[in-house]
């Protein structure tokens, strides 16, 4: 049953959507390796119990991916220990969300290093091995915020549009050598992250939702093993909507 030996990179994997990702390649095998930063390594562990419950290859570490030094020394060490990382997928992230004027400057710099930076850390400490090896896919999760923004999340949603920027032009540099990069945008998705909402916010969002409901980590954690896969080859530089069709 187990078909996929690729190595994979998942930032924010302990939970939500990360894990949903992980445990959909273990499906298939793949290893995986976990990057988090939470306060503890409860979720961490869960994780990690999952998947060898798949029987695959997994491991974890807590690294702040915003930090270039210590995504950098993550990815020596991997890259000795394993020899290539097949996919990485960017999907740290966190919210401070409040209305621009009452924003302060912390809040901004913070969710764009942990957000945005992030990205760059991680896709630089990995394109040069994938260029080498002329494959890789890399996945970044942005958001439907970075398309049509959300009042108290100024921050938030540039982090998320910067996602969709960078992923198109890297998507450029690295295609001649068979490296695709894509995002995806997840919608009203349930989450430890969105499960604190008042209950009249989340009502108001499954009215705009022609589906009429939530979405669920898994359905994120598909599209994002299919842009993986061969059958998305020729797929590269897009930004997939997975929201219900709360925008089009």
């Amino acid at each position: 049953m187990h078909s996929d030996s690729r190595t994979v990179m998942i930032t924010g994997g302990s939970r939500g959507i990360g894990r949903a990702v992980a445990l959909r390649f273990a499906e298939q095998g793949a290893r995986i390796i976990l990057v988090h930063y939470d306060p503890d390594d409860e979720a961490a562990n869960e994780t990690l119990d999952l998947l060898s419950g798949k029987g695959v290859e997994a491991e974890s570490h807590r690294v702040d991916v915003s930090s270039f030094q210590a995504v950098e020394a993550l990815f020596k060490e991997v890259f000795s220990k394993y020899g290539a990382i097949d996919v990485l997928v960017n999907n740290a992230g966190i919210t401070r969300d409040t209305l621009l004027m009452r924003m302060n400057e912390a809040d901004w710099d913070l969710v764009l290093s942990v957000n945005l930076k992030s990205v760059y850390n991680c896709t630089r400490s990995v394109v040069r091995a994938m260029l080498k090896q002329r494959q890789g896919r890399i996945v970044n999760i942005a958001s439907i915020a970075g398309q049509i923004g959300n009042p108290g999340q100024a921050n938030y949603a540039a982090s998320k549009a910067g996602i969709m920027g960078f992923t198109k032009s890297v998507s450029r540099e690295v295609g001649p050598r068979g490296v695709t990069v894509n995002a995806v945008a997840p919608g009203f998705i349930l989450t430890e992250m969105t499960e604190g909402l008042p209950e009249a916010v989340k009502k108001s969002y499954f009215q705009q939702i022609p589906l009429g409901r939530a979405g669920m980590p898994e359905d994120v954690a598909e599209a994002v093993y299919w842009l993986c896969s061969p059958a998305a080859g020729y797929i590269t530089g897009q930004v997939i909507h997975v929201n219900g069709g709360m925008f089009m």
